[in-house]
């Protein structure tokens, strides 16, 4: 049985830390280990079934095919399609394939990206994988995946109809390392139908784990040639993109683009031509025919115009995809520019600045910690914030300090494994300067008057509705904070931000739990020990319920709540009978299961004490605590907590709207109590293994 889900977090985020999920040592995708089932079916003499991607309709998927076309599938492997299959025949290039009948050509535009660059090539393909006296029907590949790369495992039954692959194949019919890859990367998003319709800098940042970055081209940059030769000559896939036309049908135009389609960035090249210089970009097309029929293309007058040694080295008659264009031509019929790089060191055009990079995991949550753009003044605050310190640029670098020198990320993460089921938000972030001195001290969040007073002096351009949303932006030494936000508030989603900077950057969450995991709650108000009258009235009370041998159980305290905390007013159902019994189990020192009178006495100051700070806290005064109440209301308790901490708390003490009643928020604040004093009792003088902020996640959701 695997570990509970508070448990799993805590270990993913130690074994982040450790390096699991890096490319050397990638997490197992659905926990399948390429390693033991190949043992296991060496040891048994038998070739792999994946029964996680099985060879049947649901890995195809939903309205790909129709049904006379899907009772029709067969799934073979390879060695009953052709004689003698291979993994790869004489090298790989982006000629070696074509699309089939999925709308992935988004995909397949990547994989042509990704066969001129051969050490990322080998990260996602081991190349070690044959048709040989050692074949099983297994292969795996590697992709990152949302912060982490997977190692994901398949069989190699492929779909097919009379013998023939359906989905992607390759013009060598005994090559099938384009179809492997596109089954496992099917089984990452979930079927082959949920491959359909995509963008390239989708599968080129799950093939690199890297830099994406995003060129409007209609309204380019001045440097836009010296990016693209720079990022040519780096470790960079480059993909591009037509606009859309009047419906989604793949329209040919009469210049012979396609509308709405997916194009790789194959090469740059500038040559001189009846005496001036022409910038020309290369481009494919991954259906492996259609080319472009203007300037520069393949049977172009104007290639009489280059010296022979440009036209030879150039120029190539075939109707394989492939063909050139100017760079005017190329902004003007092409919307987008998708550049993803290992490291955006190229920018530069040296390698005196390195970028640094800082990566980071949130999550907004409805009621909390999704406060929406800055449309909504009054919840934007509540929206995770990241304080980021950036330092004077060291000296070759510091020239160019007034250049653009950081790269901001937003992705949101998916909530269901199937690509096709995923609602993405309208995402974005703001970046304020940190100038005014009360707050360069700020602890914890910073309140609605700091943004309503601070301009942003860096945004995404716009709130969009898709994976990633980057900007590259220029700022200068000092202190600022980054808001990530979706467009509307109350919109639940977890999120990567990642920043890339030349200079040196310090980077934290900015929510109140930061950076605390060994303070055992410094500043918390010491327990009340009461007074001596006071407590003598309580030891009254409990005579009252208590039984002959003077003890209370878990159903005499419901009672004794119910009755004096809630006074019979019970709409919310009072007290139930499990919290009862997780109190007595918290209080009761002696383990009899029972209360004594001076275990009572204790439970009952933290009793008032926590319903006096809930009604302070309840400023809304509707009877329950908001989370942005209850965050006040913690922090009335002398206690900071993060942001990933007030949801958990929110997930097992809220109600269904989000809100924290009355007795849930009592016995919230006896499990705090009894928390933190059992977290320093244990931590005394002990080399105590779990940290405050994982204590805390366990003691909070179990």
């Amino acid at each position: 049985m695997p570990p509970p889900g508070v448990c799993m977090k805590i270990i993913n985020a130690r074994h982040t830390k450790d390096g699991f999920g890096t490319v050397a040592n990638p997490e197992r995708f659905l926990n399948q280990d390429y390693n033991q089932i190949k043992d296991y079916c060496r040891s048994q003499n038998v070739r792999y079934i994946d029964d996680m991607f099985p060879p049947d309709r649901r890995s195809i998927g939903a309205g790909l095919l129709n049904d006379e076309l899907m009772i029709r599938v067969q799934w073979l492997r390879p060695g009953h399609i052709t004689k003698n299959p291979c993994f790869v025949v004489d090298g790989v290039s982006r000629f070696d394939f074509a699309q089939g009948i999925v709308g992935n050509c988004w995909f397949l535009s990547s994989i042509g990206a990704l066969t001129f660059q051969k050490y990322i090539f080998g990260q996602v393909i081991p190349l070690d994988q044959k048709y040989d006296e050692d074949y099983l029907g297994l292969f795996h590949f590697r992709f990152w995946r949302f912060g982490r790369w997977v190692d994901v495992v398949i069989d190699d039954k492929l779909p097919t109809i009379n013998g023939q692959l359906i989905f992607v194949h390759s013009k060598d019919p005994t090559e099938f390392w384009p179809a492997l890859l596109e089954k496992a990367y099917a089984k990452v998003c979930g079927s082959y139908a949920d491959m359909n319709s995509g963008t390239p800098a989708e599968a080129m940042v799950d093939f690199t784990g890297g830099v994406h970055m995003c060129i409007d081209l209609p309204d380019p940059p001045q440097n836009l040639w010296e990016l693209m030769s720079r990022a040519g000559q780096s470790r960079s896939l480059m993909g591009c993109g037509t606009p859309q036309g009047e419906t989604s049908a793949k329209t040919v135009l009469p210049n012979g683009l396609v509308q709405g389609h997916a194009y790789t960035v194959t090469g740059v090249k500038q040559v001189t031509s009846q005496g001036q210089l022409v910038n020309l970009v290369r481009l494919w097309n991954p259906w492996g025919q259609g080319e472009w029929k203007g300037d520069w293309s393949d049977k172009s007058p104007l290639w009489q115009s280059v010296s022979p040694q440009d036209r030879d080295l150039c120029l190539s008659v075939a109707d394989n995809g492939e063909f050139w264009m100017t760079l005017g031509d190329f902004c003007n019929f092409y919307s987008d520019l998708d550049i993803c790089c290992l490291c955006p060191d190229f920018l530069d055009g040296s390698t005196s600045c390195h970028w640094k990079t800082s990566f980071y995991e949130g999550r907004w949550v409805a009621g909390m910690t999704a406060g929406g753009c800055m449309n909504f003044r009054e919840s934007f605050w509540t929206n995770p914030q990241y304080r980021v310190k950036i330092e004077e640029l060291p000296g070759e670098c510091s020239a160019k300090q007034g250049e653009k020198n950081m790269l901001v990320s937003l992705m949101q993460k998916p909530d269901k494994r199937n690509r096709r089921l995923v609602q993405s938000l309208h995402i974005g972030f703001s970046v304020f300067e940190v100038t005014l001195l009360q707050y360069k001290s700020q602890r914890g969040k910073f309140p609605a008057s700091f943004f309503s007073t601070t301009a942003p002096v860096a945004q995404t351009k716009k709130y969009k509705k898709a994976r990633e949303v980057m900007e590259f932006i220029t700022l200068k030494p000092g202190e600022y904070l980054i808001v990530p936000s979706s467009f509307n508030p109350n919109e639940t989603a977890s999120f990567i931000l990642t920043i890339l900077s030349k200079s040196e950057t310090e980077v934290h969450e900015n929510s109140d739990g930061h950076n605390h995991d060994h303070d055992h709650g410094e500043g918390e108000e010491p327990e009340d020990t009461g007074n001596g009258e006071d407590d003598e009235s309580k030891r009254t009370l409990f005579q009252e319920y208590c039984d002959k041998n003077g003890e209370v159980d878990a159903e005499q305290l419901q009672k004794i709540l119910n009755d004096n905390i809630l006074k019979g007013d019970l709409k919310s159902g009072g007290f139930s009978i499990d919290a009862c019994r997780s109190m007595v189990a918290l209080m009761d020192t002696s383990i009899t299961g029972k209360l004594n009178s001076e275990e009572f006495v204790g439970l009952w100051r933290r009793v008032v004490k926590a319903k006096d700070i809930f009604f302070r806290s309840d400023v809304s005064q509707t009877g329950t605590l908001s989370l942005s109440e209850l965050r006040n209301a913690i922090r009335a308790r002398g206690k900071r907590i993060s942001d990933d901490i007030l949801n958990l708390i929110a997930l097992r003490y809220g109600t269904s709207s989000g809100h924290i009643t009355l007795e849930s928020f009592i016995s919230l604040n006896v499990r705090f109590s009894c928390m933190n004093r059992m977290f320093k009792e244990l931590s005394d003088g002990m080399n105590i293994t779990l940290r405050e902020n994982e204590w805390m996640s366990l003691w909070m959701y179990t």
